[in-house]
């Protein structure tokens, strides 16, 4: 006899990014920041006392969220601390969507949206991109209005693509939509700056907009799970108060992410290095008829076309270039199987990536 719902019994789950085990493979395929986090980091592990965790930690993260809000031009009311930005995902979706409600995305987009729709028994819309552009459809506000969609998720910059869809048209989908817009910006701190790109001021001009934050990426703490969301107090408390679980984040977790924010200036070195190896690929990458989409992230998602003389499909570099223990992401979906995702890594990884790339397509005839 089973003991599930009969909506979970019906899901797939979701499918994590493989994790090599071999020390010396390049690891190219989960987007996480290739340089090391800040040195205070790594203090604040060293000095934390361990007779400490005889205690709960302090349950609403208020150090870390008052840095946070310093930051960002706001008050500690606007943000909550979450174990990474997939928990404040979770909480949205309890929080404001009732089970039955539609969930609305992109298609393509983070699978794991789909998948939390599904633990809440809520049907997905899912409407495509253009195809090549990456763009939104310029009716994509009143389909999911259309659908009934309590809560539209938009990755920005946009993953799998890296497409940047910029703060003005953010305002205008907000404005358009009837129910709450998430905008998760996990890839946010590898836009360039030159853009101008600051979407955090929608919170004070819209009721409806939350923003998720992360720090997996841009402060190089993947393995940590820590990240936050902004939005309007009113967004803010029910979440904070209501569903989030009572000790959600751990007291050296707290420390590590306080420590990572109050150091923009490390962070944002590894941003610039981040964005200056991504131009180069792109070149490389351009140079072997392997051409990427526009990307503001850490990551490329480039075409394998059949130009090559027999025809290499992404699929076949994937897997050849994994037999020589470089790892990037292959996805099965129909309009993605003729590419790859390719995490920015160090200029040693990236080099390694290129080298193993050209040998496999010169054998190849391509």
């Amino acid at each position: 006899m089973s003991y599930e719902r009969p909506n979970i019994a019906a899901m797939h789950g979701y499918i994590s990014g493989e994790q090599p085990v071999d020390p010396e493979a390049i690891k190219l395929n989960t987007n996480e920041n290739p340089y090391p986090p800040a040195p205070e980091v790594a203090k604040v592990i060293a000095a934390f006392n361990a007779d400490a965790l005889r205690l709960y930690p302090p349950p609403t993260a208020d150090d870390f969220r008052d840095a946070a809000a310093m930051l960002h031009g706001l008050s500690r009311d606007h943000l909550i601390a979450t174990r990474g930005g997939d928990e404040l995902l979770r909480l949205v979706i309890t929080t404001f969507v009732a089970p039955g409600a539609a969930i609305g995305t992109t298609d393509p987009t983070y699978s794991l949206y789909k998948t939390l729709a599904e633990v809440q028994d809520c049907p997905v819309i899912s409407i495509p991109l253009r195809t090549e552009s990456w763009q939104l459809p310029s009716d994509f506000p009143e389909q999911m209005n259309d659908a009934g969609v309590a809560l539209t998720l938009l990755v920005n910059p946009h993953a799998p693509t890296g497409l940047l869809i910029s703060h003005s048209h953010l305002k205008e989908l907000a404005n358009r939509l009837d129910g709450l817009l998430l905008i998760d910006e996990a890839y946010v701190d590898f836009v360039d700056p030159n853009l101008g790109y600051d979407a955090v001021s929608l919170v004070h001009e819209l009721d409806n907009v939350i923003i998720l934050r992360s720090l997996s990426k841009g402060y190089s703490l993947a393995g940590l799970r820590f990240g936050y969301g902004i939005a309007s107090p009113e967004l803010i408390r029910p979440m904070l108060v209501k569903t989030k679980d009572s000790y959600n984040l751990d007291l050296l977790s707290q420390k590590i992410a306080l420590a990572a924010i109050n150091n923009q200036s490390h962070a944002a070195e590894t941003w610039t290095r981040v964005r200056s190896e991504r131009n180069r690929l792109v070149r490389e990458f351009t140079a072997l008829n392997l051409p990427a989409a526009v990307s503001e992230t850490n990551f490329l998602l480039i075409s394998v076309s059949d130009i090559h003389h027999n025809q290499t499909s992404a699929e076949q570099l994937y897997r050849g270039l994994k037999s020589q223990g470089v790892f990037l992401r292959y996805f099965s979906d129909e309009r993605l199987r003729d590419k790859l995702r390719v995490t920015i890594g160090t200029p040693e990884e990236n080099d390694r990536l290129l080298h193993e790339m050209k040998s496999i397509l010169v054998q190849d005839g391509g």
